[in-house]
């Protein structure tokens, strides 16, 4: 199975620091649901890994981020893609639970979801904490320079290995033609 996993925001759609709240706020990022149907057509399994601690805040219900989600998976739809699940953390930053990036809980989830080792499986985020959490696991970690990935790239300290590219779209250019 050729694996691949997303961060959402930054990386599929826009960012908010209001946090995504509607499903009227959540606009995709241009390129990245061309990106997604990409690899969908190129037999990848596509899973997204988000921090929603917008849950906790009580900024939106389940059934608000679950109408966001619908959303998405409609648009990467129409462009001919699918994504396969949606791992979120709910939880806020103190409350210390192992699933919140940049802890891995996340990705463990997900490698027991698909009974696979995460080692070398591409893992695309816009900030530290996301490379964070799947290089602990093994991924390969890729920056996109889309949402907060310049200020992440500015400020330094990324996981060994990372790669940078200026967005989902120009990963999957490289991953495909390393296929």
């Amino acid at each position: 199975m050729k694996l691949i996993i997303l961060d959402r925001d930054g990386v599929i759609n826009h960012d908010s620091d209001a946090f995504v709240k509607s499903p009227d706020e959540w606009i995709a990022l241009p390129g990245s649901l061309q990106a997604i149907a990409r690899l969908s057509q190129a037999d990848w399994t596509v899973v997204v890994a988000s921090n929603q601690s917008g849950l906790g805040r009580g900024l939106f219900d389940m059934a608000t981020l679950t109408a966001i989600h619908a959303k998405m998976r409609r648009e990467v739809a129409v462009a001919g893609g699918a994504i396969d699940a949606i791992f979120i953390c709910p939880h806020l930053p103190d409350e210390g639970c192992d699933c919140r990036k940049p802890l891995p809980g996340m990705y463990r989830q997900i490698a027991t979801r698909y009974d696979v080792d995460l080692a070398g499986v591409p893992a695309v985020g816009d900030s530290l904490r996301d490379l964070q959490a799947c290089a602990a696991m093994g991924c390969v970690p890729w920056l996109v320079k889309t949402g907060n990935g310049i200020k992440t790239m500015a400020k330094g300290g990324l996981p060994e290995g990372t790669r940078v590219a200026d967005d989902l779209a120009a990963v999957v250019d490289v991953l495909l033609g390393e296929a």
